[in-house]
Formats: C-alpha cells, structure tokens, sequence
C-alpha cells in the first residue's frame, strides 16, 4: 500500500507546501527548491537570489547548475542525511533527503549563500568544476554586482539550518502521508467492519514516536524565527543555569516549576526563591511574559495564525493565550500585529 504514496506531489498538497518554502526561505535566507525523485522540480524557486538566476539563464552555465543539482541530490541520499557541498562558482548549496521507510521519494535544494568563514568550509566538496575556467571567470566578473549581494552566513549556521530543514520536510512528508493512509484506513473499515491497526499500515510506527517528532517540530519551527542573544540565555547563578537554558530550548513546552527545580536538584521552595532572586519576579509570572516577549515577535516577523503561535509557544489554546497577551500588553495579538505592520 505504502508504494502508491511514495510520489512526493501524491502526498503533499503542494500549493501549501510552496507557502511554507517561501516563509522557510524567507526565515533561513536560503534560496529553496523542492524536487522529485528524479530531480525534476515540483516547485518554483523561493527566493532564487539575482546571481543565481542571471546563472541560470545562461544557457553556457545552465549546464553546471543542473549536474551541481543532480549529484547533490544523489550524494544526499547515499549518505541519507543533508549534504553541504560548494557549486562551481562555489557558492554554498545543500540537498535535503526526503525519504519514507528507507525510501527515497525527492530533495529540497536550498543554499546560495557565502560563507562568512570560508576558512572552517574547507572540507566541502565542489561538487561539479568548470572544464572552461575562463569563460568561468568572464562569467562572474560580469555579474560581479550579483555576486557581492549573496546573503553571507557562518558555516555553523550552514549546518544547523540543513538539519532544521531536514527534520521538518520529513516530518510534514511523514505527516502527510500518515494522513493520507489513515483516512484510507478508515475507509477501509467502513466498508467492510474490519479492525485495521496502525501497525499493519505504517510498519514501524507509532503514536508515540509520530508525538515525539511533532514537539521536536515545534520547537524547531519556533527557534528557526526567534533569536536568543547570550545574555537570554545565561545566567549570573550556575545552579540555575540549566532551567535557563532549558527554558529557551523548549519554547513549546509547559515548563513547570517543580520539572525545572528537579533539574536543578533544588528542592521548588529553595529553586523558587533563588529564581525570584535571579529575575525579580515569580516563575510564573517570568515564564508568561518571555513567551509573551516571543509571541510578539513571531507576530511582528511572520504571518503564522494567531492559533498557530499559541501552539508554538505551548499554551493549551488560543483563547487563553489572547487573554494572557492582552494582560500584558493591553492589547489582543491581532491588534497588535496590524499596528506593528502600520509602522
């Protein structure tokens, strides 16, 4: 049953797929393009930089991109996990498996970045180089503007983008196709009154995993828009260090007093009292205003549902999230996005 999934564009409804690859791109500063198993494009680029493009058109240098194209996605699937490799005007790209049990079913291309450390790249492979290094060099001298305007990154954020983007894609995909086979699962049952499990559809998996991957999502998609400075994250009391940095790593969680304690091996009363210490407010209160303080930036820098930065940031629904926003900022979510997009 599983192989009559596995065409990527049978599983995913990719008009809403193309949204969610233009607000990646914009977020990651990543140009994104998904392709199928065949290295065919099912979408158009998201955020194709003018360097790239003006590239592209060159029917001289087309040529490299598509080899640049093919055998990252192939080396990604050898390797079945992200593959960060130089072009052959070695700018920065990544191929992103998409697999479903074991299964290869196509590629998200992303990249088109500089590194701001070329020096920590050096063991990145050019995967395809130029068999006509001059006409190579004229090339880029002409398009040298283009070139300086490519977005720069370190290569850590490199890596740590292709593994979020990793996780994500193959989770909607997972998502997506368990949506598929289980409505026709109950179907099936419908039909006929057979006791159809889980098990028998998607071998392998469970409710319990499906769960796990989606609270490591959240947490992803809430940290690939919200950005921690050192001091956010750190605190002037090595015992209570570890909450702080679980805090700002778990921003979908409930975080309880008493599971932030028990990591600290404090008793709560004595956690308690060295946190209102630390923050001059309760630990109630300090957890309800930082997730206010990241609602309000997911609310000014994306376009996210108002229900769907509740779920980001944890709260049990959207109605007590509003009403917690409004307490402190006397002012509903809504409201306060639509002033801040009139500034």
């Amino acid at each position: 049953m599983i192989k009559e999934y596995l065409h990527i564009n049978k599983i995913l409804d990719l008009n809403k797929w193309k949204r969610l690859q233009d607000s990646l791109a914009t977020v990651t500063k990543l140009a994104i393009l998904t392709v199928d198993y065949k290295g065919i494009p099912v979408t158009s680029h998201s955020s194709c930089q003018a360097f790239c493009q003006n590239v592209r058109k060159d029917p001289e240098l087309l040529p490299y991109c598509q080899k640049c194209d093919s055998r990252g996605g192939l080396e990604a699937v050898r390797l079945n996990e992200p593959y960060v490799y130089l072009c052959h005007f070695n700018i920065v790209d990544i191929a992103i498996p998409i697999t479903i049990d074991g299964k290869y079913i196509g590629a998200v291309m992303a990249g088109q970045v500089k590194l701001a450390d070329p020096e920590k790249g050096t063991d990145l492979e050019q995967i395809v180089t130029s068999k006509n290094v001059p006409m190579h060099a004229a090339k880029l001298k002409e398009l040298q503007d283009d070139y300086d305007q490519l977005p720069v990154m370190t290569y850590e954020e490199v890596v740590k983008i292709s593994n979020m983007l990793s996780l994500l894609c193959n989770y909607i995909v997972e998502e997506a196709l368990n949506k598929n086979l289980l409505v026709e699962m109950f179907e099936k049952a419908s039909g006929n009154q057979e006791s159809l499990n889980l098990s028998t559809i998607l071998p392998g998996y469970s409710i319990r995993n499906i769960e796990s991957i989606k609270k490591e999502m959240t947490n992803a998609i809430a940290d690939a828009y919200l950005k921690n400075s050192p001091s956010d994250t750190e605190s002037s009391s090595p015992v209570l260090q570890p909450a702080f940095e679980y805090i700002h790593s778990h921003k979908s969680e409930q975080v309880s007093l008493k599971q932030m304690a028990d990591l600290c091996h404090l008793s709560p009363s004595y956690f308690s009292r060295l946190f209102a210490k630390e923050t001059s407010e309760n630990f109630t209160t300090y957890i309800a205003r930082l997730k206010i303080k990241w609602a309000k930036q997911l609310l000014e820098v994306t376009d996210m549902p108002v229900s769907q930065i509740s779920d980001e940031l944890g709260f049990n629904e959207s109605g007590y999230f509003i009403k917690k926003f409004k307490k402190f900022e006397e002012i509903t979510p809504a409201l306060y996005r639509k002033y801040m997009q009139e500034q």
